[in-house]
């Protein structure tokens, strides 16, 4: 009896013993596929682990050097930039476009964020206006590299003093109520602006104010002056020209040859001042 039960503690021994190696072997099997498997990442598996983020993804403005530009289909000067797609990619076009009209997709289609583009709108809709295209780059939503980017694309229509209404001439620096008033009934009385300079001639509108706006302005189409056909009372009625003048007009072209009839001829004569003269001569006349 007790041999055999020394028989059976061996082998019990034994049997713990092969237990103890067979467990050891697995863990160190399982150890070191766990290390290759983290090592070693086989070529048909892809990494979907998400990719982190660079100042480049912040920064929408700043061309990624994979970008390629292409011609858009819809202008044959518009040229788009898209930036590669993914997490952090964003797609961003340049093309021309006025910041004062921009719609928010537009504003968003140039690179701004809509947080940006809301801030642009908000600018616009409490009479905020972009009057050249350096007023742009100060806007605090704009970046230097995004205003680089589109600066040759902004386009802002100048005012045309012969078509602009009181609204738009009042938008105009330098201009407010009062002038944009007087400036209206000036070209009325002049029959439309012919120069730029005429608005000078308003009183109190001085060189200063006139240059600080002379890049935002053009002179549209307007009706000649009559100089040759108009009866002396609507002649007087004309800035450069009093009645006596005008009396003095309908007298030469009564009793001159028709391939006479000038300006230069009236001052000649002493029918007109030498500075009305030269005003006079700018000015669209039939």
């Amino acid at each position: 009896m007790r041999r055999e039960m020394k028989k059976l503690s061996a082998s019990i021994k034994s049997g713990a013993i092969a237990l103890v190696f067979l467990i050891i072997g697995f863990e160190s099997a399982s150890f070191m596929g766990r290390m290759l498997g983290r090592s070693v990442l086989p070529q048909n598996v892809i990494d979907t682990s998400p990719a982190r983020s660079t100042d480049a993804d912040k920064d929408t403005s700043v061309l990624s050097p994979t970008i390629s530009p292409v011609r858009s289909s819809t202008r044959s000067d518009e040229v788009r930039y898209v930036r590669p797609s993914g997490k952090f990619g964003r797609r961003y076009e340049t093309f021309d476009f006025n910041p004062n009209t921009a719609t928010l997709e537009e504003l968003q289609r140039l690179g701004l964020s809509e947080k940006q583009a809301w801030s642009i709108i908000n600018y616009r809709e409490k009479g905020g206006r972009f009057r050249r295209p350096g007023d742009f780059a100060r806007s605090y939503v704009v970046s230097d590299s995004l205003y680089e980017r589109v600066k040759d694309h902004i386009v802002i229509p100048p005012v045309d003093i012969n078509a602009a209404d009181s609204a738009a001439l009042d938008d105009l620096p330098g201009i407010g109520p009062y002038f944009a008033s007087r400036i209206l009934e000036y070209r009325k009385e002049l029959h439309g602006y012919s120069y730029k300079e005429q608005l000078m001639d308003i009183y109190n509108f001085d060189e200063e104010k006139f240059k600080g706006l002379e890049d935002l302005i053009v002179v549209g189409p307007s009706e000649p002056f009559l100089l040759w056909s108009l009866p002396e009372d609507s002649l007087a009625l004309h800035p450069y020209i009093d009645r006596h003048t005008a009396r003095s007009i309908v007298l030469y072209r009564e009793n001159t040859p028709r391939e006479e009839w000038s300006v230069s001829k009236l001052q000649s004569a002493g029918i007109l001042k030498s500075g009305d003269a030269a005003k006079l001569s700018g000015c669209r006349l039939e």
